[in-house]
């Protein structure tokens, strides 16, 4: 009977403390954490208390919750978590205060994961054995899963990436053909060199039925970015970067490389499509390899570019619907000025 007494109680307290932070009251909401107040509990519609004041923008009660402990990253019923919440209602204090939670949480926990060793690097061994297919009709490359490698509907994405990085017509490095629309938009603009990277034998050989060995300046790798890169001894003016079965601490490894393999002057780039399931959890990846790449002496912009690939018909057959927003952000990288003041007082002395 008394133990039945607690759970009501206790339940009791959740629901009051649910009620408390969607009112922004931030005295009833410390009394009710302190007396020990179930901070995870979820109401009917699968919302807790950190949503409700996210999406009332009630930011001292937030940053109450979060201090607790409350996961920034939990979703209610209808898939939004507490960042989608304060996103629609358009409280940017309360996005600023989840947006800095969510990217220290997630660098701590990748930091951890990869101390440990619990994030394989590398492509998949799987995905490099298999047979791909390439779908003309449709103009998409799949896997054996039906799992979409590169669709057309990126074509408009490449166009604007090549236009980045390849603009100036010096030497341009790209890591991962796949259909090759992005190394197509390159060639357009004449590059001096224009090295391309691909792992997956199946495209390679593709890419020699094509001729693209026989293009002027052209120069194809066949082979893992990992082994292929860290012997090439060059700079390249514009770097751009989109791989398949990978996992974000390759990306992570292939970002150590950039300061060796990106002129002072040169531009990098890669496809942006970090939590692209999500708006807010996109913001927070962004954030994230924005701080990364500074911490390496790049300076990382995102250009917004409209895209609508909600028609059911771009996604028939395809298993893994790997875009889901309406804006992409295309990144530009350049070496920051802080950076490269350094490395000349470095050639100076």
């Amino acid at each position: 009977m008394e133990a039945a007494k607690g759970k009501e109680k206790g339940a009791s307290n959740a629901e009051t403390l649910i009620e408390a932070a969607a009112k922004g009251d931030i005295d009833g909401v410390k009394k009710l954490l302190e007396s020990g107040a179930d901070h995870l509990h979820q109401d009917e519609r699968g919302q807790n208390a950190l949503m409700l004041a996210s999406r009332g923008g009630h930011d001292p009660v937030v940053e109450l919750l979060l201090e607790a402990g409350t996961p920034w990253n939990a979703f209610d019923k209808e898939g939004h978590c507490a960042g989608d919440l304060a996103m629609m209602a358009g409280h940017q204090s309360t996005i600023d205060l989840l947006l800095e939670a969510g990217v220290r949480a997630e660098m701590v926990l990748g930091a951890l994961e990869r101390k440990l060793g619990k994030e394989a690097a590398g492509p998949s061994h799987e995905y490099l054995q298999q047979r791909l297919q390439y779908d003309a009709a449709s103009e998409r490359l799949m896997d054996a899963d039906d799992r979409a490698v590169m669709m057309a509907w990126e074509g408009p994405l490449m166009e604007a990436h090549a236009h980045a990085v390849a603009a100036s017509g010096g030497d341009v490095l790209n890591v991962g053909f796949g259909l090759g629309l992005v190394d197509e938009a390159i060639q357009r603009r004449s590059p001096r060199s224009h090295t391309i990277v691909e792992a997956h034998p199946d495209v390679h050989a593709r890419m020699l039925d094509l001729g693209w060995d026989q293009r002027p300046g052209v120069r194809i790798l066949f082979g893992r970015w990992q082994d292929v890169l860290p012997q090439l001894g060059a700079q390249f003016d514009g770097i751009f970067f989109d791989t398949y079965s990978e996992f974000y601490g390759d990306m992570q490894d292939f970002h150590a490389l950039l300061p060796k393999l990106l002129h002072p002057d040169g531009i990098y780039s890669f496809f942006h499509g970090l939590a692209a399931d999500n708006a807010f959890f996109h913001a927070v990846y962004s954030e994230i390899v924005k701080r990364e790449l500074a911490s390496l002496g790049l300076s990382t912009q995102f250009v917004p570019l409209p895209i609508n690939v909600a028609d059911p018909k771009i996604w028939e057959g395809v298993r893994n619907k790997y875009w889901q927003l309406d804006t992409y952000f295309l990144p530009v990288c350049t070496v920051a000025d802080s950076a490269l003041e350094a490395s000349e007082q470095e050639d100076a002395n």
